[in-house]
């Protein structure tokens, strides 16, 4: 099995919040990878990781980077796969500068970018890209979205069921 995801993060202290897009991968059953490169301490790394991605069988690429959140965009500038970046919430900006530095680059090298800690988000649209591809990812993303509207039935009927004096 090869992986067609690739997961990178700029440390191991973000893996905390890229465990989610390994957890929804995991439960989807897509073949991924997760490894930790920086692109501030390791760009030649990063420079053939993201050159050789799509040659080894990548179809997407997550990146998830705080503070100056440089590795989403050094990645993108460097492959023709699509990157797709997630801020992590820092100490002294709680992520809105990885936010804007993932947000705001420059033309020809896009990068999506999800919502601070948004990794779940990342793996999710990840999936929709290859799902336009591939009939049985689509019909797990079918699933997988009724799922979603399944539970939000269930909480209104759960919620519908508390008891308080002054609820109508």
């Amino acid at each position: 099995m090869k992986p067609i995801v690739s997961i990178i993060m700029g440390s191991t202290s973000d893996l905390p919040v890229m465990e989610k897009a390994c957890q929804f991968f995991e439960e989807m059953e897509i073949p991924f990878e997760v490894n930790a490169l920086s692109a501030h301490r390791t760009p030649a790394e990063v420079s053939d990781f993201a050159r050789g991605a799509a040659a080894r069988g990548i179809k997407v690429i997550i990146a998830g980077a705080g503070m100056a959140a440089a590795l989403p965009g050094v990645i993108a500038a460097e492959t023709p796969l699509p990157v797709i970046g997630v801020p992590i919430k820092g100490s002294v900006l709680e992520g809105l500068d990885a936010t804007l530095a993932i947000l705001q680059m420059p033309p020809g090298i896009p990068v999506a970018t999800v919502a601070i800690n948004g990794a779940q988000n990342a793996a999710i649209l990840a999936m929709q890209m290859m799902a336009l591809g591939d009939d049985a990812l689509m019909q797990k993303l079918i699933a997988y979205k009724s799922g979603l509207k399944k539970k939000i039935v269930k909480a209104n009927e759960d919620l519908a069921k508390l008891e308080y004096k002054f609820k109508c």
